[in-house]
């Protein structure tokens, strides 16, 4: 009986390490899908970053809308005045002379290559 006798703390590391070898692969396993899960994740984080700084940008032109200086602005663009200014309208007069603009002089023509050549060597 002696050769077949079971060592019980062998038996107990191979199986301490069968049950290592298994939470390793799970732990592997759960790594890869947080990896795929995150990236599956990165589109909406962006389009969700991108909506909230598009509410944001909005609530500021909704604060202005409501503003007295942006009822000032569309006052003023739309050339109402306010009490106290004095409007001016300006005008043309009748017998006010055309402004003409200057013609340009013409450029000068080129001289041929052969009397360019010759004021270079023997001057005028």
């Amino acid at each position: 009986m002696d050769k077949f006798s079971i060592n019980w703390q062998r038996v107990g590391i191979f199986a301490g390490i069968a049950i290592l070898v298994m939470i390793v692969i799970e732990f592997n396993a759960r790594l890869d899908e947080l990896n795929q899960l995150s990236d599956e994740v990165k589109p909406y984080r962006a389009q969700a970053t991108q909506a909230m700084q598009t509410q944001a940008a909005l609530q500021t032109q909704a604060a202005y809308a409501g503003s007295d200086a942006a009822a000032e602005g569309a006052a003023r663009d739309s050339h109402m005045i306010q009490p106290g200014d004095i409007p001016v309208v300006p005008f043309g007069g009748e017998n006010s002379p055309p402004i003409s603009t200057p013609t340009p002089a013409p450029p000068p023509t080129p001289q041929p290559n052969w009397q360019v050549w010759w004021n270079l060597f023997f001057g005028e």
